[in-house]
């Protein structure tokens, strides 16, 4: 259909320092890392109280390896990733746990998402220490792990990060999960388009509908569509989540899903890289639904010449 956000790379998601929504977004800086031990602390400030788990006892459950914090503000703060092997395995261990306990909700699960996202990340830019980590990621969580690590490839490769400035976009919250699964249900049981599918493509192009601004080739929307192809495949308002999600699962099936959901989704967007990643984040969701709740947490990152920013919800380049 077009190449949208995603090739404005979008998904790119390196490490970042906190800052509030009020300021100009901070670049990348390898002063933002933080070396961690075996422990989950160094995503969060020193003033916290933390559960110590041995590498060997990785089938705790998340809430035995979450960080107990005493301030619930805390759990507002940009994660902040280690910088060892050891550090990282347990980072990720812990975020793929808590975003698969119905227990860890609310702050607490959009940091573990984020935290996840960011971990991922880390690993795909440091193979050194990602050959390190993968080697003992515990069997559970093994292909969710090498299915998210490929995709994260694929799309690294997919952005250019080119851009010499941030896009015209305003960051705005995520519609609730339940609304969106809602909504993929619904394009699903209409067009036989399968959720996990529409869910993954909402993550790629505009990380949940989180961002707001047209592509660099005119796309809009939060499932990203060019006005010529919503006027033969969409109903309502192009802007609209219930509509544009409607409007995907529409275009898919007529592109030959869910029989010929490759084909689909490459004609949604003629990248090789996008319909890979776009599959592996679906089948990862397809495996195990809990898997959603840890995506609905990721964030927008942009790469630029001068470095990768974080865009928060109430970012405006305006």
């Amino acid at each position: 259909m077009r190449k949208g956000l995603a090739n404005a790379s979008v998904l790119a998601c390196g490490l970042v320092i906190g800052w509030l929504a009020t300021e100009a977004p901070a670049a990348v800086s390898t002063a933002a890392i933080t070396t961690s031990t075996t422990r989950v602390a160094a995503a969060m400030s020193s003033d916290v109280i933390v559960l110590e788990p041995d590498l060997e006892r990785v089938a705790l459950t998340s809430r035995d390896r979450l960080v107990r914090v005493a301030d619930d503000s805390k759990w507002n703060a940009v994660p902040i990733v280690a910088d060892d092997a050891t550090g990282l395995f347990d980072q990720l261990v812990t975020s793929e746990r808590a975003v698969r306990d119905p227990a860890v909700t609310g702050k607490q699960l959009a940091f573990m998402g984020h935290l996840q996202q960011l971990v991922y990340r880390h690993l795909i830019e440091r193979p050194d220490l990602r050959d390190l980590v993968f080697a003992a990621i515990p069997q559970d969580l093994r292909g969710a792990a090498d299915l998210n690590i490929a995709a994260g490839a694929d799309l690294y490769l997919f952005g250019p990060g080119g851009a010499r400035e941030l896009p015209a976009w305003r960051i705005v919250s995520a519609p609730p999960m339940s609304a969106l699964l809602a909504d993929y249900s619904e394009a699903e049981a209409a067009f036989g388009v399968p959720w996990y599918y529409l869910a993954a493509v909402n993550l790629v192009e505009t990380r949940m509908g989180r961002i707001r601004g047209d592509s660099y080739a005119g796309a809009q929307g939060p499932m990203q569509f060019m006005p010529k192809t919503w006027d033969m495949y969409g109903e309502g308002d192009i802007n609209d989540t219930h509509d544009a999600i409607l409007a995907a699962g529409r275009y898919l099936s007529a592109a030959g899903a869910p029989e010929k959901i490759e084909k689909a989704i490459w004609m949604y967007n003629h990248d090789n890289e996008y319909v890979d990643a776009v599959m592996k984040y679906a089948e990862v969701m397809r495996a195990d639904r809990s898997a959603f709740r840890g995506y609905y947490g990721w964030q927008v990152y942009f790469v630029t010449t001068s470095g990768t920013f974080l865009l928060p919800v109430g970012w405006s380049k305006d």
